[in-house]
């Protein structure tokens, strides 16, 4: 069979609708580096995980004290007093016209519930999760891209079995023809050997159309053009995979499951949620300061129209005493969206042990198909060898000919699907077990 990609691949190059284009040759491993590369799904995931990184430095920034500058310039006027009524002149009150301020205070966050370590907490879970996020949609990628591959590669290998076959049927039809001229055959088993082999290569048409499309989907992903044929090198021997057993399919999507571990990660938040809440009628302490130069000096009297500075430094305390109502329906908010989430990640679990489960026997049946399928080619190979000799013997009909050939065909069409349909299962277990 590996004979037959390599075969396959040349023929195609020598078809009449590729002969203008060189094909890159790309492994599996060269085409999934051009899609991870290519992708704009990973690309996104890289910038929220670069998010989610800046943002648990932007949340240890919040430890620093709070620093202001302030300052402010201000023209005021006489104050007029009305000594005899408010409807008479009053005497103008001469004041310190010009007055300026410029100062600074502080404050330093000692204790507020334990509320930014929670924020730091909870922005670290989300930066896992953001990379848990982009594994997954690599694995994802990988599996589609190998799924296009391998479809290219099985209609590359159908269309070399196609025409080997019309090659064999256009000499069994050349030796049909002579034995109509001697008069040994009717002329009907003649029409009848013209139409299959007709059928045939318009069944080639169809399968060369179907390497078009799965270059074209192909292409996409890994970002070349439209039109850009390509050869795909690897060989395909899924037998050669590692089958584990079960419980230790289990025990590695248990460690390495992506969905598995972003839905834990959501549980860790809901629970640093229900912390912060919590926090909020915890009190709050912190040191605070201020210090000032200003003209005139009117904080103590009498008022003097000089310089001064004044520095103010202390502790801050307060108890949010209204939260200790007003939070409580946040709580059984943030406990009930707990619950909630705790049972989706044991839905998840239950999730991915049916599909390791499904993927797993699946996988097994897939080994299991190609032992068939390659039997059937022999068992084939000999009923066509003996319905043909056979029916040049004149002991056989010409359906029973064209019947062996078509199922010679269609088991060689089988073997070679089967063997890419393993590898495709094989790669879908080691997404869902998060190891692909």
């Amino acid at each position: 069979m590996y004979l037959v990609v390599q075969n396959s691949s040349f023929l195609w190059a020598q078809s009449p609708t590729n002969t203008t284009q060189k094909k890159p040759t790309l492994t599996l491993n060269q085409t999934w580096n051009k899609a991870l590369e290519y992708s704009k799904e990973i690309n996104i995931n890289n910038l929220e995980v670069e998010v989610s990184k800046e943002e648990i430095a932007e949340s240890k920034h919040e430890r620093f004290p709070e620093i202001v500058l302030k300052g402010n310039y201000e023209y005021a006027t006489n104050i007029p007093v009305y000594e005899k009524g408010l409807f008479n002149k009053p005497t103008q009150h001469e004041v310190i016209h010009l007055l300026y301020k410029l100062g600074t205070d502080y404050y330093f966050n000692i204790y507020n519930g334990n509320k930014l370590n929670l924020k730091i907490d909870k922005n670290k879970v989300a930066f896992e999760m953001a990379q848990i996020q982009r594994n997954l949609t690599v694995s994802e990628i990988k599996l589609q891209t190998a799924t296009y591959y391998l479809d290219l590669q099985r209609s590359i290998i159908f269309k070399d079995l196609m025409i080997k076959d019309i090659a064999n049927q256009e000499k069994q039809l050349n030796e049909i023809k002579e034995l109509y001229k001697h008069g040994t055959v009717l002329k009907s088993d003649l029409l009848r050997v013209e139409l299959k082999l007709s059928n045939q290569k318009m069944m080639l048409v169809k399968i060369e159309n179907d390497i078009i499309i799965a270059n074209q989907k192909l292409n996409i992903i890994i970002g070349l053009p439209d039109e850009q044929l390509i050869n795909p090198l690897n060989e395909i021997n899924p037998e050669l995979n590692e089958l584990k057993s079960y419980e230790e399919c289990l025990k590695i999507a248990e460690k390495n499951a992506y969905e598995y571990h972003i839905s834990e990660k959501n549980v860790e938040i809901k629970k640093l949620d229900l912390k912060s809440i919590k926090a909020n009628v915890k009190p709050k302490v912190g040191l605070y300061g201020e210090f000032f130069i200003a003209n005139p000096q009117i904080f103590l009297f009498p008022y003097s129209p000089s310089n001064y500075t004044l520095g103010i430094f202390g502790v801050r305390a307060s108890i949010p005493l209204s939260e200790l109502y007003i939070n409580k329906p946040k709580e059984r908010i943030a406990k009930m969206n707990l619950e909630k989430e705790e049972v989706e990640h044991h839905h998840t679990d239950d999730k991915m042990r049916e599909q390791v489960f499904q993927n797993y026997q699946r996988f097994k049946e897939a080994l299991i198909r190609i032992d068939v399928n390659k039997k059937d080619i022999d068992q084939s190979a000999e009923n066509a060898r003996i319905v043909k000799q056979n029916y040049f013997n004149q002991s056989a009909l010409i359906t029973d000919l064209l019947d062996a050939d078509i199922q010679l065909l269609e088991s060689q069409f089988k073997y070679a699907s089967s063997r890419i349909e393993a590898q495709i299962q094989y790669y879908q277990l080691q997404n869902v077990l998060g190891t692909l």
